[in-house]
This record gives C-alpha cells, sequence and structure tokens, in this order.
C-alpha cells in the first residue's frame, strides 16, 4: 500500500465505483477501499438474513418469507431511466457485459386518490383516464410539440426561447390545467417539487423527451429497466472495470484517515498503520465527516408482500410517484416494487419500498399515503437516514465528496451527481454521446 496513487477513492457505493472505473478507463492510477467487507456501502443488496441483522438486531426472518439467499434487496432501490445518463455511462465504459437488465412493467402516478398509469405520449393521452376529453385534446399538442421539439432546429420551436421561457408559461401556452400540470412535471419530467415551474425551460422539455424516448425504446409499460439480482451488481460490475484497467481495491480496511499536508491539501490516506500517497481523494460523505453538513432525512418503509401492488395490471415490477400538492407535502414521495422476475426476491414474494424526504418525526405516519397503496404486508420495516452534500472547496483540498442519496426510486439525480464529479476531477466532460440504437445492436 506504501506506494502513490493518482486518486484513492473510499468507499464502494455506487457513485464511487462509478467514478472508481471512469477514472482508470482514462489511465489513472487508482486505489480504492472501503472499511466495509462487502461491495455497495450504502447503496448495497443484503439478503434476507443481512436485512433482519441491520433493522431487527438478529439474523433470524420468519420461516414464511422464504429462503434468505433468494432476496436481493437493495438499500438505496432505483430504477434507470433506458435512456438515461447511466446507461449511456454503462456502454460507454462498456460494463454491460458484466450485467443482465430488464425491463419494469409499469410507470404509475398517484391523483385524486387513486394511481394511473402515466401518458407519455399523445397517443397515450388520448387513452388516459387522467384527464377529461377537452384537457386530453390540449395535453396531445403539448405532446407533439415536445416530441417534435429539436434544440438545433428553430422550425420545432414555435416561437417559444425555452432558455428564456418558463415551464409555466408553456403550461398556460397550451392551457393545461393543474392536475396535469402535476404528473407531466412529477411523474414524466421527475422533479421532486414544483421549484421548476419558473425556471428556463429547456431542461424540463428535455426531461419529458428523454421519458418517452425511453419509454419507446424497449416498447414495455414503462421508461425503467433494472438489473437482475437487483442493483447490488452495479458497483461490483464497475469494481471489475477498474481492475481491468489496472485499479487495486482493498476492502476490510478500518479507519481510513485522510491525511492532509500544512496547506490543508490531501496527501494521503492511512489504514492499518500504512500510508498511500496521493493528490486526490474520492469519498462519499461517511469519510469526511468534518467536510460536509446534514441537509435533510430520508423515510423509507421497506415491505414484503405476497402480491403485486394492487391496481397495477399486476405488475411485477412498478414505480408510483406520489406528488407533493397530491398529499399536501413540500415534496414528492415514491413508492418502488420488484419481485422474482428481477430474481430479488423468491416466487411469490415482492419487496416495496416506500420513500419520501422526511418533514416530520414519525416516518411512519408520513409515509402512510404510499404504504396504504400496497395491499396487505407480511412484514414492514421503518427506517431513516440523514442526508449529507459537501461543503469543502475541491480546488484548494482536492476533496471529491458525493452527496447522500435522495429519496427518488430513479437514478437521474444520482448520474448528474457523478459526472459532475467527475468534471471537478479531471477538468473535462464525459462524452456520452454513444449510438444507443448501435450499441444495443452490438450487444
Amino acid at each position: 500500500m506504501d506506494e502513490e496513487y493518482d486518486v484513492i477513492v473510499l468507499g464502494t457505493g455506487l457513485k464511487e465505483c462509478i467514478l472508481s472505473g471512469l477514472l482508470s478507463v482514462d489511465r489513472l492510477k487508482v486505489l480504492h477501499m472501503d472499511r466495509n467487507d462487502y461491495y455497495g456501502g450504502e447503496s448495497a443488496s443484503l439478503s434476507l438474513k443481512q436485512l433482519w441483522e441491520k433493522f431487527r438486531g438478529s439474523g433470524n426472518p420468519p420461516p414464511h418469507l422464504g429462503s434468505s439467499k433468494d432476496y436481493n434487496v437493495d438499500m438505496i432501490p432505483k430504477y434507470m431511466m433506458a435512456n438515461g445518463a447511466l446507461v449511456r455511462v454503462l456502454i460507454h465504459t462498456d460494463v454491460t457485459k458484466y450485467l443482465m437488465f430488464k425491463a419494469v412493467d409499469g410507470s404509475y402516478v398517484f391523483n385524486k386518490g387513486k394511481i394511473h398509469k402515466v401518458p407519455a405520449t399523445d397517443v397515450e393521452a388520448l387513452k388516459s383516464p387522467l384527464m377529461g376529453l377537452f384537457e386530453k385534446r390540449r395535453a396531445r399538442k403539448f405532446f407533439i410539440y415536445v416530441q417534435d421539439y429539436n434544440e438545433s432546429d428553430p422550425k420545432t420551436h414555435e416561437g417559444l426561447d425555452l432558455t428564456r421561457v418558463t415551464p409555466r408559461e408553456i403550461f398556460a401556452k397550451y392551457g393545461l390545467d393543474e392536475n396535469t400540470v402535476d404528473f407531466i412535471g412529477h411523474a414524466l419530467a421527475l422533479y421532486r417539487d414544483d421549484a421548476y415551474l419558473d425556471q428556463p425551460a429547456l431542461e424540463f422539455v428535455k426531461r419529458v423527451k428523454l421519458y418517452a424516448e425511453s419509454l419507446a425504446r424497449f416498447q414495455g409499460g414503462s421508461p425503467y429497466i433494472y438489473p437482475l439480482y437487483g442493483l447490488g451488481e452495479l458497483p461490483q460490475a464497475f469494481a471489475r472495470l477498474s481492475a481491468v484497467y489496472g485499479g487495486t481495491y482493498m476492502l476490510s480496511k478500518p479507519e481510513c484517515k485522510v491525511e492532509f499536508d500544512e496547506e490543508g491539501k490531501v496527501c494521503g490516506v492511512t489504514s492499518d498503520g500504512e500510508t498511500a500517497r496521493t493528490k486526490k481523494v474520492v469519498c462519499d460523505p461517511s469519510y469526511l465527516l468534518n467536510k460536509v453538513r446534514k441537509v435533510g432525512k430520508v423515510a423509507r418503509a421497506i415491505c414484503i408482500m405476497s402480491h403485486p401492488i394492487p391496481n397495477t395490471s399486476d405488475s411485477q415490477s412498478v414505480q408510483i410517484i406520489l406528488p407533493q400538492k397530491q398529499l399536501g407535502r413540500k415534496s414528492d414521495m415514491y413508492v418502488f416494487c420488484c419481485s422474482y422476475s428481477h430474481n430479488v426476491a423468491p416466487k411469490g414474494k415482492f419487496i416495496a419500498f416506500v420513500s419520501a424526504e422526511a418533514e416530520t418525526d414519525k416516518p411512519q405516519e408520513e409515509l402512510q399515503p404510499g404504504i396504504s397503496l400496497l395491499g396487505p404486508l407480511d412484514e414492514v420495516i421503518f427506517d431513516t437516514y440523514d442526508r449529507y452534500e459537501p461543503v469543502n472547496e475541491p480546488s484548494l483540498d482536492n476533496c471529491y465528496i458525493s452527496r447522500s442519496y435522495d429519496a427518488t426510486t430513479h437514478f437521474e439525480t444520482t448520474v448528474q451527481d457523478v459526472l459532475a464529479m467527475y468534471t471537478a476531477i479531471t477538468g473535462k466532460e464525459l462524452d456520452l454521446s454513444v449510438d444507443l440504437a448501435a450499441a444495443s445492436a452490438a450487444d
């Protein structure tokens, strides 16, 4: 361990493993360490036994739940947009050869006390029970505008400069009502609150387009995909990638103390009395708690059931978004459900997560709107965890710290953090302009 590295990465959470892989592909000399004896950190996948040890204090789950080893319960469950940034990173790095993906059955939104399939195109808008007849026609025109929009072709802009116009103004132009605005902003564009309404609309339109393109890619019931055996496979796949390019991995390394020189810049990491030298450290917040601040708390319920979620057409895997306005909250609530169809539970069992940014100190009551959609539960575990973000200046100390995972059940915010960190570390943007269709055909 007593040698010099270009970068030392601490923690094997998904963000850290993606960065480790990308930096190794860039031919940087990378040392990757973790205090745990397993990959994944906060985003690990647990067997049923491990789940019980973590949350119930004993490794003896009830026998009626089936075999422990048939469970892969993701601690930070998130679906991937089929055309999204994470899939582009997977293809860019060729990590797809280590993983098997399967489409997610359903994408739903909670509206006026019921759940509805999310319409994402002009055709689906006309069929949706979310809207009345006249609203459907208005929504169809909006979707056609978004589908046809091409940033480099002014003919498709309909006179709107999306760097200056806001989503609120676009919705007004098409005469869309509050309910329609709600599901488009939260279930398609995947905003967590309503702050986006008064920001420039370009990002918003790109997000809605991404949803529709992802939906079309697999011709399935949702725009999402998910790895077989759960997300625990992802950190390990990027770890393999890093190793192929010469990265060094060390698990079960206690302490992992970051060392600084007299100017306050990182100069190494010490563990077991040995110091590895480096000029850059990448880590999750738990390794440098004096350089982060708490910005919130996530409340979640981990549920095991013997049936699919009611009113989802018996979907074996599904995401439901409960927009903030529908619940009188400041941010959205999310339901994630997966099953044996993705090899994360025994046949006949379903794992559901209900998660939200905690707005009270009573998670059981706060999560009730989501839990009430699930039907009878075999078991439920309530949990909260704190969210941190860095407060240091990386240009001064060369410490690149990831943000804690948010309450969302999709990856888009996670990947933006990774890409921003990659640019900060390397001084360049990651080129993700891969031809997805050609890559898919080559698989």
